[in-house]
């Protein structure tokens, strides 16, 4: 199956980005290549496009779609959170655009044996880099009754987390829970008639919990946007696609602390901290998809691009 994806917000990223001909860009989700390709198209001999992805089918499938671009290109198999170090090693120290689309791809919520979806029947898996150990069998079957609320609450919002929990837990008593529609099956019994034709399927948020635990998702993210944004060079711009609120709201509180670093009391007269903006939003609010690209393509009902640019010399 090819690794295909519906690319959202495909004209807004690229007018975001401004991008230069001869500029350095980096794509730290690359996919299917859609925004990728159409980054690296736009680039001259003398620019370069580097594409990461921790999914090497990602990375295997997309070689070959650049094949016509005149510009140079590195594809990397590597979780983004390694950006710096992998920029290192191709001697690079600043580029001018970073894109992260932080959504599920289409192959992989389509083919079933990658374990993503609640809608086909595989094996509990949801590894995004698939030389990992970790699945989601694993934490369904070994997490105990607390961290298992904790992760469907915290990363599923799920409002009926403790039910749950308590239902896996008397569930793998017997056998191991090993399948998606076996854990369909046990999410379903705990959840209300009227909250299921209220909220749509009832396994998407304990599914999205599982799936931001097994890749660290949030964790990574975290971690590695005030690096990105270090790595920009002067008016270089760094976009975010989110695409339910806990992301969003860490690349914006991430966003605002490195457009306003300052940690002085707000009565200070002077800043004496040192810490001095490094960029700032642009714009201010989050770029929507129009209702055209919504009717279009469902799974960008939900998507936010939020933009960042460095502060100019």
């Amino acid at each position: 199956m090819e690794f295909k994806h519906v690319s959202v917000l495909l004209d807004e990223c690229i007018e975001g980005l401004n991008i230069k001909e001869e500029g350095i860009y980096v794509d730290g989700t690359l996919g299917g290549a859609g925004h990728g390709k159409e980054i690296a198209s736009r680039l001259s001999e003398k620019g370069m496009f580097i594409g990461f992805d921790q999914d090497l089918e990602a990375i295997q499938s997309s070689a070959d779609k650049f094949d016509s671009v005149k510009c140079r290109v590195e594809l990397v198999h590597s979780n983004y959170e390694a950006i710096r170090f992998e920029l290192e090693k191709l001697d690079i120290t600043g580029v001018d655009g970073i894109l992260l689309d932080l959504g599920v791809s289409s192959y992989q919520l389509d083919t079933a044996e990658r374990g993503f979806s609640y809608m086909q029947d595989a094996p509990l898996d949801m590894r995004m880099n698939q030389t990992i150990d970790r699945t989601a069998k694993d934490i369904v079957n070994t997490y105990d009754e607390n961290q298992l609320i904790r992760i469907l609450k915290v990363y599923g919002e799920e409002r009926f987390a403790p039910k749950i929990a308590r239902k896996i837990i008397a569930q793998r008593q017997s056998k191991p829970i090993e399948t998606t529609l076996e854990l369909v099956h046990i999410i379903d019994e705990c959840i209300p008639t009227k909250f299921k034709i209220k909220f749509g399927h009832p396994a998407k948020r304990t599914f999205q919990a599982l799936r931001i635990e097994v890749n660290r998702e949030l964790e990574v993210l975290e971690n590695t946007l005030s690096d990105m944004i270090d790595l920009l060079k002067p008016k270089g711009r760094l976009c975010v696609i989110t695409f339910h609120s806990l992301e969003d709201r860490i690349v914006k509180h991430i966003f605002k602390e490195n457009e306003d670093p300052c940690t002085c009391p707000k009565d200070f007269p002077i800043c004496v901290c040192g810490l001095k903006p490094k960029g700032k939003m642009k714009p201010r609010k989050p770029i929507l998809p129009s209702s055209e690209e919504m009717e279009n393509n469902s799974r960008s009902k939900s998507a936010k691009l939020r933009i960042f640019e460095r502060v100019g010399e």
